[in-house]
């Protein structure tokens, strides 16, 4: 039976990740802020089957001590500040989680644990300002926020552990992925939670901000099996994974609120509050290589995607009614 190790194991990717590895047959651990743990209700059906565990990427120490009691496999690190909005409020623990977090992470893998195979989750918003549409594996980055240059640094030192001391280190560079374990500070699930809302009579407006802003958008449940894949090849490397098509706030609108029978013009408000201080440019991945190398598609489209979550939240706002 393989150990993997999950950081970050109560957010969206860390859960649907522990859901596929368990059915993988693996003895999954995972770590997390313990309110996280406590509060979030993504592990709930099936936390039984997990080893939740007290480390921080804050403390080095933790992280060693965890590695030399259950030796694990495989590591997957999603622990991060991920809201790149946020991060400008916070812009120092993000750097010190989110960057820095990577190399404790790493150092402890190459003290303790060498073999261990590593999945470091980056991010589209590394490209930033994109120089080159569509974005692979070898278009250069230039972050537009602090959770991007975090996540740029995160990125770099794996390929240096990789390079320098022989770890399997790989990257995944995600473009935007969704689902209903989203939280509800990201505009996919503040649209689907707010058409369900005003369908149901507890809202009778939401406000957004850029609403000609364009994403690769992707469902995260089929993201984790690239993730997973990226650490079963013969060599370490690192991957795109994106749907290789955009969509606007727009067109994100109009699928969920059809899809309860209402028009987003009549309740969505643009607002200036809510505009990025620097907005990246057009994000949009090339999948190729990790199509070829991985026998990875996207099965969810974007349609099915919008539809999921907006009948998640009709569902879960439902039952609080009740």
């Amino acid at each position: 039976m393989p150990t993997a190790l999950i950081t970050g194991i109560a957010g969206q990717d860390g859960s649907y990740l522990a859901e596929l590895l368990l059915s993988k047959g693996y003895r999954v651990l995972g770590i997390d802020h313990l309110s996280s743990i406590a509060t979030y209700e993504h592990l709930k059906h099936f936390q039984d089957d997990l080893t939740l565990l007290e480390g921080d990427l804050l403390d080095q120490g933790s992280l060693v001590a965890i590695l030399e009691q259950y030796s694990p496999d495989e590591v997957y690190n999603f622990a991060a500040l991920s809201f790149p909005e946020g991060s400008w409020s916070r812009p120092v623990v993000t750097g010190d989680i989110t960057a820095l977090g990577v190399t404790r992470m790493l150092e402890a893998i190459r003290l303790v644990c060498p073999k261990a195979r590593f999945y470091q989750a980056s991010s589209s918003e590394m490209f930033g300002v994109v120089r080159e549409v569509p974005q692979t594996e070898n278009t250069p980055f230039y972050p537009r926020n602090p959770y991007g240059v975090a996540k740029v640094y995160g990125h770099w030192i794996t390929v240096t552990y990789r390079e320098m001391h022989q770890i399997f280190a790989c990257s995944g560079i995600l473009y935007n992925h969704e689902s209903p374990r989203r939280g509800l500070q990201y505009v996919t699930r503040k649209i689907t939670h707010g058409a369900a809302r005003i369908k149901l009579g507890l809202a009778d407006e939401i406000r957004l901000g850029n609403l000609d802003a364009r994403r690769d958008w992707g469902y995260a449940g089929d993201y984790v099996e690239a993730m997973w894949g990226m650490l079963q090849q013969d060599q370490p490397d690192d991957y795109v994974v994106c749907t290789g098509e955009t969509h606007s706030v727009r067109e994100f609108c109009e699928a969920a609120f059809s899809h309860v029978g209402l028009n987003y013009q009549d309740y969505v408000v643009q607002d200036e509050r809510f505009y990025r201080p620097a907005e990246a440019k057009l994000l949009v991945g090339n999948p190729e290589k990790t199509q070829t190398k991985l026998g990875w598609k996207p099965r969810v489209s974007f349609e099915e995607l919008v539809t999921m979550m907006v009948d998640f939240d009709l569902q879960y706002l439902g039952k609080e009614i009740l």
